[in-house]
């Protein structure tokens, strides 16, 4: 005959499934929060070690930039030019063209190796000036207009203002006045707006001497006592005389 399970007996199995259920749970959970934690753990450690990775990156760019510098702001002397006691480090070169070449190879490489790092997008807005020193006009459009693109904010501003001066270099005058407003319209610390009026200023000059005229008087009302406005008179005494 089958035993009968006393109603005692049988709270206490309840009790019992009860905690071992209650105890596969809190391992359950601890289990989901060991994961979590671990996942955590490696998002973490891949953030500094990015971090860790970019600045090193950013400190060799800055090296290597530091060097092209010294080619890029070389002097230059002829064969006319009496000879000077070598200064230790100095970089010195007799024609233009060949500094700018060995200049451009350098910043060219430090901006492909570095894209992401302050330097290499440094180094990319010196290999376009290069390249406008070389009349390498296509190739310096082409660096200046992803400078002009990109998220930095400094360096889009001083890419589109060297923009239009390539376009007015290259007989794009319409091109070159509309960005020049847009630079008055928006200039920055690195691009001031009085040094954007001396340029359209000079955009005029041949074509609309009459709105060359109105932009260097507004030079002067609007930055007395300034470098600006000192350019601004000296310009309208050229226009004043040809007139």
């Amino acid at each position: 005959m089958a035993q009968h399970i006393s109603r005692k007996e049988l709270k206490k199995d309840e009790i019992r499934a009860g905690l071992v259920h209650g105890a596969e749970s809190v391992v359950s959970h601890q289990r989901q929060l060991w994961t979590i934690a671990g996942v955590a753990l490696v998002v973490v450690l891949a953030i500094v070690g990015w971090r860790f990775y970019t600045q090193r990156q950013t400190v060799k760019a800055a090296a290597e930039l530091d060097s092209a510098m010294k080619i890029y702001q070389a002097q230059v002397r002829d064969a006319n030019t009496p000879p000077e006691p070598p200064v230790p480090g100095e970089v010195t070169y007799q024609d233009s063209a060949t500094k700018y070449i060995d200049a451009e190879k350098q910043f060219a490489d430090i901006s492909a190796r570095y894209p992401h790092t302050r330097p290499g997008i440094e180094a990319r807005y010196y290999d376009a000036l290069c390249n406008v020193q070389l009349n390498k006009n296509d190739q310096a459009e082409r660096e200046l207009k992803v400078l002009a693109s990109g998220s930095d904010q400094d360096f889009a501003g001083l890419a589109n203002y060297q923009l239009a001066l390539l376009y007015d270099k290259t007989g794009r005058g319409p091109q070159a006045a509309a960005l020049y407003q847009q630079l008055v319209d928006k200039p920055s610390l690195l691009v001031p707006k009085a040094l954007v009026l001396l340029s359209l200023a000079d955009h005029y000059s041949k074509s609309d001497p009459a709105q060359a005229t109105k932009l260097y008087n507004q030079i002067k009302q609007e930055y007395p006592d300034t470098q600006a406005a000192t350019q601004a008179d000296q310009h309208l005494l050229i226009l004043n005389a040809k007139s």
